[in-house]
C-alpha cells in the first residue's frame, strides 16, 4: 500500500499516535452491517463468527478495512443509531460457535431448532424476532454456565462498573415493567431512589447478573475478533452514534448530561423537504464538562477493546446540534428547531474540546462524518486535528461554479471516499433513480410558497417516465435558466432556490457518464462497467481511504437481482420495518469462492490501495 502524499502531516497532526499505529496508507475498505451478514452456520441472525469470514474475505479482496454500523444494542426499531446504551453490545451478535462447547453441547438440538426456524439463505431482510428466542436460550445457557462465578467475569464488571451496572439494573427494571420506557416508571424508579434501587436489586440478582453475564459474552467475542484481524492485516471500524435514545440505560442514568425538553434532528434541505425529527435528547453539554468529560472517556475506553478505527456520526452535532422543542408536532419534523448552542461563537470551542477529549482518551484513529450543511469550524478542526471527513461520490461536486462533480485528484486527501452510505440508495439505484432529479416533496412546497400550480409545472419541467420514488427528472429541454423561468411564470430574481436546484441537478448523469470516459447518450440502467468505472473513480481518489458498501460491490457482481431501489439499508426519517434488516444475497462461504473475488482485488490493486 502507498503512503498519502501528506503523510508527514498525518503525523504530526494533533492525531499523530493514532496515524503511527495504523499507518497513514491509502487503505481501501467495506461498509457491512453485522445484521446483514450471515453464513451457513448462523443461527437466524449474522454473528461474531461470521466476521471471521467476512475478514478471509477482506483479506482476499485486498481490502483492509471493515467498516460496521454501530454495534451497540438497539431498542423495538432496531435502529443501531437509536441503541439503547452506547456501552453495550447487541447479544444477538452472540456466537454459539463461539463459546464453550461444554456450555452449549447440552442446547446443540435446540440451537438447531433455532436456525431451522428462522433461514437466512434466500431471504432478503432479517426477522427480528429471532432475537427474543436467541435471548431466551442464552437464558437457559446462563443458568447453566460454571463459569458466571469465574475470576474473569469478576473482573469485566469491576473494569466496567461505570456503566454495566446501571445498564444491567435498567435492563430487568425494562422487562419487570413490560417493556415501557423508563420515564414511565413509577417516581422512585424514574428519579433513582437508592433505596428502591437496592431493593430492586436484591429481589432480582439473578435477572442482573444474566445481562452482565451477556455482556461478557460480547465482550470476550467481540476482542477475539479483533485479534483475528488483526492477524489477516484488516482493520476494524467501528461507528459510535453522536446521540443515544431518550429511552436508554445512558439518559436514564445520566439525566443531567442531556437537554430532555429537546429532540435532536436536521433543518430541511434539498433532499428532505420538511428536514428531519431523530427524537433522541440533546447533550447538556455544560455538565458533561463539569463532570471531567468521564462519559465520553469511558466511551473510548469501552470500544478501544474492538475497534481500530472510529468514525463519529453526524461529527457537527459536538459543535451545535440542530434541537426541536419536544412539545412542536412530529409530523413537522425538522422544521421548527434551531441550532443549539444559539450563538455560533461558541460552536468551535465545544467541538475542539469533545474532539480533544476523545483523541487523547484512546488509541483510536477518528474518522468523521461530516456531510450536510457544515459551519466554518467544523472542517477547520477535523484539518487540524487529522480527522478524515467524507467524501461521498453523488455529492462531491463543485457546488457553486461548475456544478460538476470532482475528479478523483479533487477529492480531499484527508477523507474516506465511498460511493454510498448507509443512509443512501446504493449507488445503482442513485444512477437510475435518483441522478439528474430533485426531491418530488421539496418542489411542491416550494410550488406552494411561491403561488406556483404544481401540477402544472411539473408537467412543463420533468421527464414522467423517468420519475419515480418521490424524485423528479428533469427534461433534457429545459437546458437553460430561462426555459426554467418560463416555465415557472416568474423572474428569475424570485426564483433564486429553484435556479439553485436546477443548477445542481440538472444534466447530472450526463456530466458524470462524460467523466467515466463514455460517449453521449448516457445508459439508464447501471451495468457492471459501469458500476467498475465508478468504483475505479472513487478507488483512484486522493482519499486516505475508500470504504464502500459491501452490497455496492455485490449489485456490480450481479447478486442482487430485480430493481435495485429495493436493497438499501435504511430510508432515513422513516419507520419501515425493511430498514436495518437487509441481508446480502448469499453466505459468506460462497461469497468467499465468488469469481467477483478476483476481480475486486484487480480494482483495488490497480488504483493503489493493495
Amino acid at each position: 500500500m502507498k503512503k498519502t502524499q501528506s503523510s508527514a502531516q498525518l503525523l504530526t497532526s494533533t492525531s499523530s499516535k493514532q496515524w503511527k499505529n495504523i499507518g497513514s496508507y491509502r487503505r481501501a475498505g467495506i461498509v457491512a452491517p453485522l445484521f446483514s451478514i450471515y453464513s451457513r452456520e448462523s443461527a437466524g441472525i449474522g454473528d461474531f463468527s461470521d466476521l471471521e469470514l467476512l475478514i478471509d474475505w477482506c483479506a482476499q479482496t485486498g481490502n483492509s478495512i471493515i467498516q460496521l454500523l454501530p454495534a451497540n444494542e438497539t431498542g423495538p426499531l432496531s435502529c443501531p443509531y437509536d441503541s439503547i446504551s452506547s456501552f453495550a453490545i447487541e447479544p444477538a451478535y452472540i456466537s454459539f460457535r463461539a463459546m464453550p462447547q461444554t456450555a452449549i453441547k447440552p442446547f446443540a438440538d435446540k440451537i438447531k431448532r433455532l436456525k431451522n426456524k428462522f433461514p437466512l439463505t434466500n431471504k432478503k431482510h432479517l426477522d427480528y424476532r429471532v432475537k427474543n428466542e436467541k435471548l431466551k436460550l442464552l437464558w437457559e445457557i446462563f443458568l447453566g454456565d460454571r463459569e458466571k462465578g469465574s475470576e474473569e467475569f469478576k473482573k469485566f464488571i469491576k473494569a466496567n462498573s461505570f456503566w454495566l451496572d446501571d445498564f444491567a439494573l435498567f435492563k430487568t427494571l425494562k422487562f419487570v415493567n413490560q417493556q415501557k420506557a423508563w420515564h414511565e416508571w413509577e417516581k422512585k424508579y424514574q428519579n433513582r431512589q437508592p433505596c428502591a434501587l437496592q431493593e430492586f436489586r436484591t429481589a432480582n440478582a439473578q435477572a442482573i447478573d444474566f445481562y452482565r453475564w451477556l455482556q461478557w459474552q460480547t465482550f470476550r467475542q467481540f476482542c477475539g475478533i479483533k485479534q483475528y484481524a488483526k492477524s489477516k492485516n484488516v482493520l476494524l471500524k467501528g461507528d459510535l452514534p453522536v446521540l443515544v435514545s431518550k429511552d436508554s440505560a445512558d439518559v436514564w442514568a445520566n439525566q443531567e448530561f442531556f437537554k430532555l425538553d429537546l429532540a435532536a434532528g436536521a433543518p430541511p434541505d434539498m433532499y428532505c423537504a420538511l428536514g428531519q425529527r431523530w427524537g433522541m435528547p440533546t447533550y447538556n453539554w455544560e455538565k458533561i464538562a463539569a463532570s471531567g468529560y468521564k462519559y465520553i472517556k469511558e466511551k473510548m475506553r469501552y470500544a478501544e477493546n474492538f475497534y481500530d478505527i472510529l468514525r463519529i456520526d453526524h461529527v457537527v452535532g459536538l459543535f451545535r446540534i440542530w434541537s426541536i422543542p419536544v412539545d412542536c408536532p412530529v409530523s413537522e419534523a425538522g422544521l421548527n428547531g434551531f441550532f443549539d448552542p444559539r450563538d455560533e461563537n461558541l460552536w468551535e470551542n465545544q467541538g475542539r474540546k469533545v474532539l480533544s477529549t476523545m483523541i487523547d482518551s484512546s488509541k483510536l484513529l477518528l474518522c468523521a462524518e461530516d456531510l450536510g450543511v457544515i459551519p466554518p469550524a467544523c472542517p477547520k478542526t477535523l484539518v487540524e486535528f487529522g480527522i478524515p471527513g467524507n467524501d461521498v461520490q453523488r455529492w462531491n461536486k463543485d457546488w457553486k461554479i461548475t456544478h460538476d462533480f470532482l475528479k478523483p485528484d479533487q477529492y480531499r486527501e484527508l477523507s474516506v471516499s465511498m460511493l454510498s452510505t448507509h443512509d443512501t440508495t446504493n449507488w445503482a439505484a442513485w444512477w437510475e433513480n435518483e441522478a439528474g432529479t430533485i426531491d418530488e416533496e421539496l418542489f411542491r412546497r416550494k410550488c406552494a410558497d411561491r403561488g406556483i400550480n404544481y401540477e402544472t409545472a411539473r408537467k412543463n419541467l420533468f421527464n414522467s417516465q423517468l420519475s419515480g420514488y418521490g424524485r423528479l427528472r428533469w427534461k433534457n429541454d429545459i437546458d437553460s435558466i430561462d426555459k426554467l423561468a418560463y416555465a415557472l411564470s416568474k423572474p428569475k430574481n424570485e426564483i433564486e432556490d429553484f435556479i439553485e436546484m436546477y443548477e445542481n441537478t440538472y444534466n447530472e448523469k450526463e456530466k458524470l457518464w462524460l467523466q467515466m470516459g463514455e460517449q453521449l447518450p448516457a445508459q439508464e440502467k447501471a451495468s457492471h462497467q459501469t458500476l467498475q468505472a465508478m468504483f475505479n473513480l472513487t478507488l483512484a481518489s486522493k482519499a486516505v481511504f475508500c470504504v464502500n458498501l459491501l452490497n455496492d460491490w455485490l449489485l456490480m457482481a450481479g447478486l442482487f437481482k430485480g430493481d435495485a431501489y429495493q436493497y438499501r439499508i435504511n430510508q432515513p426519517g422513516t419507520v419501515n420495518p425493511k430498514n436495518w434488516s437487509l441481508l446480502i444475497p448469499l453466505p459468506l462461504e460462497e461469497l468467499l469462492e465468488h469469481k467477483i473475488c478476483q476481480q475486486i482485488k484487480k480494482i483495488i490493486r490497480e488504483n493503489g490501495r493493495l
